[in-house]
């Protein structure tokens, strides 16, 4: 996918924000502010786009309309910015539930005021029986980050600490149970979160900031290498630094599954100077969605850009790219 998208996508569509490789493009301002909006020198507009395909609609700890607000708002929020209004379009299939529906657009809204951004524009269309599995969802997201913060996948520097909000592999865990009716002694629920108001209190404490990216589609592992290459660096972390709830564990092992490439939905991962690390830190563990934070690395300097594992036996191991998807119709 890296590739098709380097090739392709980042080819054809080739401009400065694209260039930055992050899920949201940060966009001056011109001649002020656009349409009597927030005057010159308060802010950047921050916009992203995110499709949801995921199956089943609904899941333990969410459905496709919350997570549909949480990955856009999340994508914001990963540049820094204050996400304020997102739009949404809707493809649903003739003879779709009504009741589903309703649902669906229930939590949107309730997920959309949680998060306290507002749902100012839409579309939807509707395509013929058996030509839309349901219902897929568009978000588009649009935010402001302030001055004097400047967050890119490529601004990861060599010393930087390396530092996750949670344990990783809830979201696709909980969904894949879900979807193949597998039964656990503990529930497993999804962390889908909006992340907006960690990130509001950690860039407000260290505006420093390098990186932050929500380990979604890939897990932990496509983020890291994303960040390696994006900066040109190399990556360590610690495998016992990393957290990982026992169900997780346990349901990963049972299915044959690595927790650092299953998605998730409501952590984030962010890389700053050495020195604010432990400040970022103790900011993150002081949010409800933070308090399971930890310290799980450094950057290093690598012209091979590889990031690699210090395991728990004392050896080391690359953890190297995806190759294919994991877990499909997860997001």
């Amino acid at each position: 996918m890296a590739q098709l998208i380097a090739e392709m996508f980042a080819r054809h569509f080739d401009n400065t924000w694209l260039a930055g490789q992050h899920d949201a493009a940060t966009v001056p301002l011109e001649n002020g502010a656009p349409h009597g909006g927030a005057p010159h020198g308060v802010g950047r507009i921050v916009v992203s786009t995110d499709g949801f395909v995921i199956s089943p609609l609904f899941f333990p700890g969410g459905d496709i309309g919350s997570l549909a607000v949480h990955g856009t708002v999340n994508d914001v929020a990963m540049a820094g910015a204050r996400p304020l209004y997102l739009t949404c379009g809707m493809i649903i299939e003739e003879g779709f539930a009504l009741a589903d529906l309703d649902a669906i657009v229930r939590s949107m809204a309730a997920a959309a005021r949680a998060a306290g951004v507002t749902i100012v524009a839409g579309d939807t269309k509707v395509v013929e029986r058996g030509k839309g599995d349901g219902i897929f969802i568009t978000t588009t997201g649009i935010g402001v980050a302030p001055d004097g913060v400047d967050i890119s996948a490529d601004r990861a520097c060599p010393g930087d600490a390396v530092l996750i909000s949670g344990s990783i592999g809830d979201h696709g865990v909980a969904v894949l149970s879900k979807r193949e009716d597998l039964r656990f002694e503990t529930e497993l629920l999804s962390d889908s979160a909006a992340l907006n108001g960690l990130v509001a209190d950690m860039v407000a404490a260290v505006p420093g900031i390098h990186v932050l990216r929500d380990p979604t589609r890939g897990g932990l592992a496509a983020v890291l290498n994303e960040i390696a290459m994006a900066s040109g660096i190399g990556i360590t972390v610690r495998e016992d630094a990393i957290p990982i709830a026992d169900a997780v564990r346990g349901a990963c092992e049972l299915l044959g599954l690595d927790p650092l490439y299953v998605p998730n939905e409501g952590k984030l991962v962010a890389f700053c100077a050495a020195a604010d690390a432990d400040r970022l830190l103790s900011v993150m563990l002081a949010h409800p969605l933070g308090r399971h934070a930890r310290i799980i690395g450094a950057c290093t300097e690598d012209p091979h850009r590889f990031v690699q594992m210090e395991t728990s036996f004392g050896g080391t191991r690359i953890v190297d790219w995806l190759a294919g998807e994991q877990l499909p119709r997860i997001c």
